[in-house]
């Protein structure tokens, strides 16, 4: 009873407010002003989630993925290189027959892929604190770590015995078993994991974001017609054409709304290129590094382990069709098919022969210089495949000392040389998506910087410049 019979008295009020003319232009004026408010308010939630949301990306979750995909490809390296170091080491305990440059290249490199390993899982187990999944994979994955190292401490050390060499292999083949079968595919959790969130917090705020511009129409485009009406009822009350004060306050909010607007739209394209368009690619790539130092891997298992050359033959094949797809049974009929399918595609880019990750980057393109760079790496890859094939033909002619300096040593023409081109154009591509993904934040940094304090400063001088606007005219009725 109370409550109603306080509605009807509030109804009551506002009718003869609004029966009155310096009622109904307050009842206006204060409108603009809640409006306004509204819009303010939007605006400022809105940057203060695009603000968090770049913060995540640039410190959290780009930096956590990088550091996943870091390790995969470290892990692989890692193993590549104990591969060289037990080929190109000589007679055990001797050292007669070294590679000399091969094998202090090996070593250098494997304490590099060590030094990367070890910062990676730091990184990763200090961003992984509240997160129990992440967190226990970190420790698995640094416990198998540590027990990977012993089996490898084993091999170099009974390589460095006399005879030593079959038990170097037998040490190295279990290391080589974790690495594969646990450790592998724990880092590869990793990445996911990790890429899972970042996706998982774009979409959000993404969502967000475009949701927010929705609303920032509406309330701006009420705003505006609100403001619009109220100049018309002042020309009709009071005879003059335009209020100076509602001009200018009108002028204000459509700045304001458009810099709100802009802001928005903004966020929302940047936030597709620092995930979408360039991240997405940024991770692929790593992914596809990783599996190219596995393959080259595989080259030095075969060479260095002759019992299980079907299985490191059919990994290396796996491989390679998993980076790009076509059939072939063997690594020749593989080679043949890459070789014809590849040509096609240069003299026609639609064409779509193969499939695997370089089909899926290639039909990703975005930015300049990325199709060039792509299809540069494919070029390497396809060399690097052809000198599989002689590598091979080398061992299958029993010549095996120069199948080894041909595999990993570092003179031009050489597999281990023509490996390193094509990782080199594969960090071309990265580092194009990587670039991209910097200016992406970069740019939304920047619109939120500018665009914000405009869009704020024109909805308050708004509310100023109604209040300023409408007080001569009420001031004509007391």
């Amino acid at each position: 009873m109370v409550v109603a019979r306080l509605a009807r008295e509030l109804r009551a009020a506002a009718g003869r407010q609004w029966s009155t003319t310096p009622g109904r232009l307050r009842f206006m004026g204060t409108g603009c002003a809640l409006l306004g408010a509204g819009l303010l308010i939007l605006l400022v939630v809105a940057a203060t989630g695009a603000s968090g949301t770049w913060d995540a990306i640039e410190h959290r979750n780009a930096p956590r993925t990088v550091a996943a995909t870091e390790l995969d490809l470290a892990l692989n390296d890692l193993d590549a290189q104990t591969a060289n170091i037990l080929l190109s080491s000589g007679d055990s305990g001797t050292g007669k027959g070294r590679l000399d440059r091969s094998y202090t290249e090996a070593r250098g490199r494997y304490t590099s892929a060590q030094e990367t390993i070890s910062r990676s899982l730091r990184t990763l187990g200090a961003a992984s604190e509240g997160d129990k999944g992440t967190e226990d994979a970190v420790v698995a994955l640094t416990d198998e770590f540590a027990h990977y190292q012993e089996f490898v401490g084993r091999a170099l050390e009974n390589d460095g015995h006399p005879g030593g060499k079959d038990a170097a292999r037998a040490d190295y083949r279990s290391a080589t078993d974790l690495l594969a079968h646990v450790m592998l595919p724990g880092a590869g959790r990793l990445v996911d994991a990790n890429d899972t969130v970042y996706q998982a917090d774009y979409r959000a705020a993404h969502s967000d974001v475009n949701i927010q511009l929705a609303a920032e129409i509406v309330l701006g485009g009420l705003l505006v017609a609100a403001l619009v009406w109220l100049q018309i009822q002042l020309a009709r009350r009071f005879g003059r054409v335009l209020n100076p004060g509602l001009l200018a306050a009108t002028l204000c909010a459509l700045v304001a709304v458009a810099s709100g607007a802009q802001l928005l739209t903004t966020t929302s394209h940047q936030l597709t290129v620092a995930r979408h368009d360039s991240f997405d690619s940024v991770v692929a790539l790593s992914r596809s590094k990783a599996l190219g130092y596995d393959l080259n891997a595989d080259e030095s298992r075969y060479l260095l382990d002759p019992d299980h050359r079907t299985e490191y033959a059919t990994g290396f094949l796996e491989k390679s069709r998993t980076l790009y797809g076509v059939a072939g049974d063997d690594v020749d009929a593989y080679g043949a098919r890459l070789e014809q399918t590849w040509a096609a595609y240069r003299d026609d880019s639609t064409d779509e022969k193969f499939t695997g990750e370089y089909r899926r980057e290639l039909d990703n393109l975005t930015f300049p210089g990325e199709r060039e760079a792509a299809e540069k790496t494919v070029d390497a890859f396809v060399v690097y495949q052809r000198d599989d094939r002689e590598f091979r033909g080398l061992v299958a002619r029993n010549k095996i000392r120069e199948a080894t300096e041909f595999c990993v040593g570092w003179a031009p023409d050489t597999s281990n040389a023509h490996f390193g081109a094509w990782m080199q154009a594969l960090d071309e591509v990265t580092a194009i998506n990587s670039r991209h993904h910097a200016r992406a934040i970069a740019s939304g940094r920047t619109a939120l910087a500018d665009l914000a304090p405009t869009a704020g400063a024109g909805l308050v001088l708004m509310v100023g410049l109604v209040a300023g606007g409408l007080r001569p005219r009420l001031a004509e009725y007391r």
